[in-house]
C-alpha cells in the first residue's frame, strides 16, 4: 500500500503554513544546535500589497494567512512539527521532512 499524502491530517492551512515554514528555515540555514535536522525561524515576512517575497519565490498574501494565526502554530507543535523558542519559532526535522505537497504551488518563480 502506498504511504498516505498527508499522514499528521494536516489542513488545508497548516499544510500553507507549514511550506513557508520550511521555505524560511531553508532560505535562513540556521540548524539548531544539538537537534540534528531542525532549522530556526527568526524573521517572518511582511506583505506589500498582495504577496511577499521569499528568496527568489512570490508568495501571495492569502497563502500566508498562517503565519500570524495562533490557532495554526498550536496545531503545528502539538503534531510535533514546530516549536516556539523566546523570540523565534524552530522548524522541527519532523516538520522540515514533512512533504507538503505544496511547494510548486503557493512558491512562484519567474521563468526567467
Amino acid at each position: 500500500m502506498p504511504p498516505k499524502k498527508n499522514p499528521a491530517n494536516l489542513n488545508a492551512l497548516q499544510l500553507k503554513t507549514l511550506t513557508l515554514l520550511q521555505e524560511l528555515a531553508r532560505l535562513e540555514q540556521k540548524p539548531v544546535e544539538g537537534e540534528e535536522g531542525a532549522f530556526q525561524v527568526t524573521n517572518l515576512p511582511h506583505a506589500h500589497g498582495n504577496h511577499f517575497h521569499l528568496g527568489s519565490a512570490v508568495v501571495a498574501s492569502r497563502d500566508a494567512t498562517g503565519l500570524t494565526n495562533e490557532a495554526v502554530w498550536t496545531i503545528l507543535e502539538r503534531k510535533g512539527m514546530l516549536r516556539r523558542d523566546a523570540g523565534y519559532g524552530v522548524v522541527t526535522a519532523e516538520g522540515m521532512a514533512y512533504e507538503t505537497g505544496l511547494r510548486d504551488s503557493i512558491l512562484h518563480r519567474s521563468d526567467h
